[in-house]
């Protein structure tokens, strides 16, 4: 079963807030400046362009929030364990897709080939290139 990476908590979102209310006050001060020195424009366009901007960030989370993590949602170290997708046969060497990123890959010596699309399991790395076998290998082996 693939690794998935749902990973969205609470520290990141607050970390994430943080920024965003320093971000959202420097940006009711540059309007406030503007409307008291330079245009006067309505009170509703202020409060408008303010619900704007804090739509934009809620909007942009989602997209975003892996660059607020300090690494208690990302991999720690090694790949080996994670499940991946064949994006090229695997006889003996290809690559596959690990949580998004693609890395070179050959099957453990005496495995089957791995056809493209076919899930397969991280065994080990040397370097940048993963060891693998197909994934329903691990249940064969008990």
């Amino acid at each position: 079963m693939p690794v998935k990476e749902t990973c969205m908590k609470g520290g990141v979102i607050l970390r994430y807030a943080i920024l965003q209310i320093i971000g959202l006050f420097v940006f009711v001060i540059v309007l406030l400046f503007v409307r008291t020195w330079l245009i006067a424009f309505p009170l509703w366009l202020f409060w408008l362009l303010i619900v704007l901007w804090v739509a934009k960030d809620v909007a942009l989370y989602p997209l975003v929030w892996r660059a607020y993590d300090t690494g208690s949602c990302r991999e720690q170290g090694s790949p080996v364990g994670l499940y991946g997708v064949a994006r090229d046969r695997l006889d003996p060497s290809g690559y596959i897709e690990v949580r998004g990123e693609l890395w070179k890959a050959e099957i453990l010596k005496g495995a089957d080939a791995v056809e493209k699309g076919q899930e397969v399991r991280v065994t080990g790395r040397t370097g940048l290139t993963l060891s693998v076998e197909p994934a329903g290998c691990e249940n064969e082996k008990e």
